[in-house]
Order: structure tokens, then C-alpha cells, then sequence
């Protein structure tokens, strides 16, 4: 047993580990190393876990999730529950309260969808507040499209050995094969890795980077090296 096989078998004992997963649920299909789900889950935050289950596999080089976020009973929300919920739950994180008395961020519901918008200065800003919104009861899908404007002009050359530096210290990366490029407040990763998590650990150290507004991650994963490791 090898190739898409064996890729399918190693997915399938992913999801069944995974105690927030219902593999039961899910159906696997593999051609040419790229992973299909489908079926159905019983909440968002179920979802993301069985595309974080898949995209660990070494070998996956993409990922398509037709996944269908079915909620049993009990969990049906209205919008303008969820709306009060995601109020709330944003109210009470730590690092997001300063950006709400702010009004830098608003928030809309349509059928249980999610959807985020306005401005913060930092990355991680953006993406804790979809975190939070994805794991609230009712919420079908979040989409994210909170503008990342930094405080201050990036100097282009120290963004780009900063990030270099990052991916050096970076137990999880191979920084040799990563190139980096400064396009204004935008960085460009080009290159190879041999996975999604070693893909997905570039670009974190380059959201990390302050001044930084975009991240075009262009890494491409290589089976190559994924054999070989």
C-alpha cells in the first residue's frame, strides 16, 4: 500500500484521533496527494479541527473541504444571538477590548455566517477575533475581512532580515529554501517546504513582523522532500 493509498489511511487515522472530530461523519477521497472532505460536522469549530487534522499529514499538498456545518437541534441560534454572543465573547478577551471601545470593528450575521470587518494595527489582532467568534454556539462559517493597517511605515530591510532571523530561530522551518521579499507593508514567502504545518509556521513568523499588512504565502509543498523526511 503507498501513494494516494496510503495518504488516505493516514488521514482517516488522523481524524479518528482527534476526540473534537467526528470521523464517522467525514468522508476521505485522495487523487494526486490532494485530500477531498466531505460529509458533514456539527459545528464550525469542528470543521477547522478536521482541516488542522488533515493539513499535519505529511504528504497533503492541498486541501479541498466541502464539509457542511449541519448543527444538531439544541445549537440553533438566531442572528441576533449570535451577534450578542460574539459581542460578548469579544467583550471579555483580554487583548480586543481597547479595539471595541474604539468601534474599530464591526460585526454582521446572515444565517448563522460570521462576518467580520474594520481595521486593527496587528496580525494576531485579526486573527483573535475570528478564533473567538469560530468556537461560539450556532455560527455556520466565519469570514474574515478585518484590514490589517499598521501604525508605522515598515522599513523594508529590517522587516526582511527580522523575518529571515525569525525563520532561522524556528525549530519548525528550513529557512534555506524560503525567500523572502518586501513589497511595501506586504511580504512575499516563495520557495519550498516539505509539509503544511512547516508552510503554515513561515507564515506566522512573517505575520509577526511588525508593520507588515499582507502576507502572500507562495511556498509550495514539495513531495520530494516530504519522501525524503
Amino acid at each position: 500500500m503507498g501513494g494516494d493509498t496510503q495518504l488516505k489511511k493516514h488521514v482517516e487515522d488522523e481524524l479518528i484521533w482527534q476526540p473534537s472530530v467526528d470521523q464517522a461523519s467525514i468522508g476521505v477521497s485522495v487523487k494526486d496527494s490532494i485530500v477531498t472532505l466531505t460529509g458533514h460536522v456539527r459545528s464550525y469549530a469542528e470543521k477547522m479541527a478536521a482541516e488542522r487534522a488533515v493539513l499535519r499529514i505529511q504528504g497533503v499538498k492541498a486541501l479541498a473541504s466541502e464539509l457542511d456545518v449541519t448543527l444538531p437541534g439544541t445549537h440553533e441560534r438566531t442572528d441576533e444571538d449570535i451577534a450578542r454572543a460574539t459581542a460578548d465573547a469579544l467583550a471579555w478577551n483580554a487583548v480586543l477590548p481597547r479595539l471595541l471601545t474604539k468601534n474599530a470593528i464591526n460585526v454582521k450575521v446572515t444565517k448563522g455566517l460570521v462576518t467580520l470587518g474594520g481595521m486593527v494595527e496587528w496580525p494576531y489582532q485579526k486573527h483573535n477575533f475570528e478564533r473567538e467568534v469560530s468556537h461560539l454556539i450556532g455560527v455556520r462559517g466565519v469570514v474574515n475581512q478585518i484590514e490589517v493597517k499598521p501604525s508605522r511605515t515598515p522599513v523594508s530591510e529590517d522587516i526582511k532580515i527580522g523575518i529571515e532571523a525569525a525563520l532561522k530561530r524556528s525549530a519548525e522551518v528550513e529557512a534555506g529554501r524560503i525567500r523572502v521579499e518586501i513589497r511595501g507593508a506586504t511580504v512575499v514567502l516563495a520557495g519550498t517546504v516539505s509539509s503544511w504545518p512547516e508552510r503554515n509556521a513561515a507564515e506566522r513568523a512573517a505575520w509577526a513582523a511588525p508593520g507588515v499588512s499582507k502576507v502572500e504565502n507562495k511556498l509550495l509543498i514539495s513531495s520530494a522532500m516530504a519522501t525524503a523526511g
